[in-house]
């Protein structure tokens, strides 16, 4: 009986990072780009599995986002004014921060840090 239950406990532990982080709910970020320029979005995530959809509002107006969450790895991306907008970070291990770097369509580039609110 023991050895099932410390066999069901590793099993689990070996499967919660390829689960991924839930990063579902509202979220506040710092911007900083190369350029000097930085920003204050915010985001509205909404997670399925390792699918992401939600929204950015910022700066640049509203627009709706996709992505995905693999493990600690978050990668989403939108469009403003027809130029593409992505995010690469990771989540921290309590599931409250994320830390990564933006790409403005090529034109600027930088990193940005996020928090739950």
């Amino acid at each position: 009986m023991k050895a099932w239950i410390a066999l069901a406990a590793t099993i689990l532990l070996l499967a919660s990072p390829a689960l991924g982080a839930d990063i579902t709910g509202r979220w506040t970020a710092k911007v900083v780009l190369g350029n000097g320029r930085s920003g204050a979005p915010a985001f509205v995530f909404k997670q399925d599995g390792a699918a992401l959809t939600g929204t950015y509002s910022g700066v640049l107006g509203d627009s709706a986002l996709t992505g995905t969450v693999k493990g600690s790895d978050v990668d989403f991306h939108f469009e403003v004014f027809g130029r593409a907008i992505r995010y690469m970070g990771k989540v921290n291990a309590p599931g409250n921060a994320i830390e990564g770097t933006v790409d403005y369509a090529g034109e600027s580039k930088g990193t940005f840090s996020a928090t739950r609110k």
